[in-house]
């Protein structure tokens, strides 16, 4: 049983809470001592979103420490950024490929950074950066919501359960009405995972 840290950050709106709770519950399934806090600024207005999420044998703080994030999904670019400096030497930085330009943004006062600049950022603490096509997933499964399922989905390769044991928590965490369509963006960023992540060895 592998010690397990990571930090999902985005912006309102996005399900990093409704992703980080049921990564949460998938855990405590599987047999992991789980602590999880969550921190909202102005969530519902499109503000900042973060989620610290912990899996071991024992966990005894909720709170991941500068530097000892394993995996950082990144809901929206520039919060993915803002938060690097949290990954630890090599960590996996996971990255959706969601704007949100904020109203500093819009008037002109402060430039939005593009890809290239925010990838440079998370160049500065890993090389594992990955560019999720998590908006496209979403419009192929119909659900413009399954963006942080696409994300899981992804994260899903990097640890040690198998993909059942995630989607038969996700089945009695979802509305009926999204259950498929998320199943499905699920399932999608995993592939994804296999076709972007270099095969061990290589």
């Amino acid at each position: 049983m592998n010690d397990v840290n990571v930090l999902m950050v985005g912006v309102g709106g996005h399900g990093v809470i409704l992703a980080s709770d049921g990564m949460s519950e998938i855990g405590m399934n599987n047999g992991y001592d789980v602590k999880k806090t969550d921190s909202l600024g102005m969530a519902q207005r499109g503000g900042s979103v973060v989620s610290h999420v912990r899996w071991g044998k024992h966990v005894f703080s909720p709170m991941i420490k500068k530097g000892e994030v394993d995996y950082l999904l990144g809901f929206e670019q520039l919060e993915a950024a803002r938060w690097a400096s949290y990954l630890k030497p090599n960590g996996v930085a996971i990255v959706a490929d969601v704007v949100v330009i904020p109203i500093s943004a819009i008037d002109g006062k402060i430039p939005y950074p593009d890809w290239k600049e925010v990838k440079g950022i998370l160049a500065q603490y890993t090389d594992q950066i990955y560019l999720i096509p998590a908006t496209r997933i979403a419009e192929e499964v119909e659900n413009p919501r399954a963006v942080n399922m696409a994300m899981l989905g992804f994260l899903s390769a990097f640890l040690e359960l198998e993909p059942q044991a995630w989607t038969e928590t996700m089945r009695h965490r979802l509305p009926a009405k999204f259950m498929e369509s998320s199943i499905e963006a699920f399932t999608k960023g995993a592939s994804e995972a296999k076709s972007m992540i270099p095969a061990k060895g290589n």
